[in-house]
């Protein structure tokens, strides 16, 4: 049985030209990348899960890759998240399948990033909105990259499908000045200073 059937990749990109102020540099850039996929267990109790999450190994480069391409390649990007928003036949527990495939994909791509990926899932019906964090992908206490990128699939996720998405941005909030660890000041020891 192919655990993993795509039916659809939906992709968003925020291009953040001002936030009021003085104008930046350069635009801000936001995306995410999901996929809509078939929830081999949905309608029902199933023990073991873990082949899922093995089997959306694969699926997870590809859409990193996507992603990272859209952006402007990985040297661009410094932010990363993922979620997940699962069909009302599945469970929160099928979103977990999510961490190891989305995170480490995005960890392998980004070139070995070493803060914890954020993550955040639910269960809900079609067009459901979900925000997907995201923190500095080498420490999470850098402030200036604490953001969220709202996510939607407005015909997803039917009853018995769930929206594997990852976020990337590159750089920090526009104007950011709420202190605290700058991205220059990183140790790179524990993915979290």
């Amino acid at each position: 049985m192919n655990l993993v059937q795509v039916r659809e990749f939906h992709v968003e990109l925020d291009e953040i030209l001002h936030e009021g102020g003085p104008a930046p540099t350069a635009p801000r850039l936001r995306g995410a990348i999901c996929a809509v996929v078939k929830n081999p267990y949905a309608g029902r109790y199933v023990e073991d899960i873990m082949p899922m999450m093995e089997a959306l190994k694969p699926l997870g480069l590809e859409m990193t890759r996507r992603l990272v391409a859209l952006l402007g390649g990985k040297e661009k990007i410094d932010a990363y998240g993922k979620a997940t928003i699962i069909g009302v036949d599945g469970e929160l527990e099928h979103g977990a399948c999510w961490h190891v495939p989305g995170g480490y994909a995005m960890r392998e791509v980004l070139g070995g990033a070493r803060a914890i990926v954020p993550s955040a899932t639910k269960v809900a019906a079609a067009g459901a909105r979900v925000d997907v964090p995201l923190h500095h992908l080498n420490a999470a206490y850098v402030r200036s990259h604490f953001d969220a990128f709202e996510f939607r699939v407005p015909d997803g996720p039917r009853p018995g499908e769930i929206v594997f998405i990852l976020g990337m941005s590159c750089g920090p909030r526009i104007h950011a000045r709420a202190g605290g660890l700058q991205a220059k000041d990183i140790k790179g020891e524990d993915g979290q200073r």
